[in-house]
């Protein structure tokens, strides 16, 4: 019964040495004898105990590296401090594993050479411009590399673009003197607009006074109340003010001088009127 025992105990041993469970979302890598044998996928596995050896087990989920805040210089020599993330993934852990020797830090220092190497061929102005773009381009670059590691990158961000203190009043005080610029040039315009309606307005009423005149002459001592009365409060509005300089103007002057030009107005109308019906 001993040796019967023995045996039992041994195939148990050796299928509990055997048994390998890979969880979901990682892969391993089997050796055999010290060369490379195969890969293990999710799930129960058997090897062969004291010949076959699990050397690597990685996630091929995605992964992100944090590349810490660096120091790049712009092609318009301006020195900047950018910070990013780089996210990837390993497509075949047998490269990843035998193709280079520390992944991490392969990734971060090629991910950071790279990002130095594209904002330098920048100006400050496209690198906050065209940031779209210039990351297209660094993945494209890093993919060309990291497809011999086995990985794949997937994505950069880059967080962060930190300008120098010079630099940022500079900018800050270009963007308010382009403000100020703009509410100038509104304030101009809206100026203008409102001269225009008014000198619209006040050929508007000289006609309404015109037509009024012309339609009925004694009309005019009810024009000569009302040029008294913009007087009164003319009059009024100067005298509230401290600096303001008061010029004294005969009502009965400026009714008649108004009258005058009303009276010319409506001659001037009448005779195209006539050249009209000729």
């Amino acid at each position: 019964m001993e040796p019967i025992i023995a045996i039992v105990l041994a195939l148990i041993g050796y299928a509990l040495g055997s048994a390998k469970l890979i969880n979901q979302g990682n892969e391993a890598l089997v050796e055999r004898l010290g060369r490379y044998h195969r890969k293990l996928k999710p799930g129960l596995n058997f090897i062969v105990p004291l010949v076959d050896q699990i050397v690597m087990e990685d996630t091929t989920r995605e992964q992100f590296t944090d590349i810490k805040p660096q120091n790049v210089i712009t092609q318009d020599n301006i020195y900047v401090e950018v910070d990013a993330i780089v996210y990837w993934r390993i497509r075949d852990i047998e490269k990843s594993f035998y193709a280079i020797e520390d992944l991490q830090g392969a990734l971060t220092q090629l991910t950071t050479t790279t990002l130095r190497e594209i904002i330098a061929q920048n100006t400050l102005e496209q690198t906050n411009v065209s940031r779209a773009e210039m990351d297209a381009a660094i993945l494209d670059q890093l993919n060309n590399i990291t497809a011999d590691w086995g990985v794949e990158i997937l994505r950069l961000d880059i967080q962060r673009i930190t300008l120098p203190e010079s630099v940022r009043k500079s900018r800050e005080e270009e963007q308010a003197a382009v403000i100020k610029k703009r509410a100038l040039i509104t304030e101009a315009e809206g100026e203008k607009e409102a001269a225009i309606k008014k000198a619209e307005g006040t050929m508007a009423s000289v006609q309404i006074i015109s037509q009024a005149l012309r339609a009925n002459p004694d009309s005019r001592d009810i024009l000569r109340y009302l040029v008294a009365q913009d007087y009164v409060d003319a009059s009024q509005k100067l005298g509230e003010s401290n600096n303001a300089k008061i010029v004294f103007v005969d009502p009965a002057n400026s009714s008649e001088m108004f009258q005058e030009l009303i009276a010319e107005s409506v001659t001037q109308e009448g005779n195209g009127k006539k050249n009209e019906e000729r």
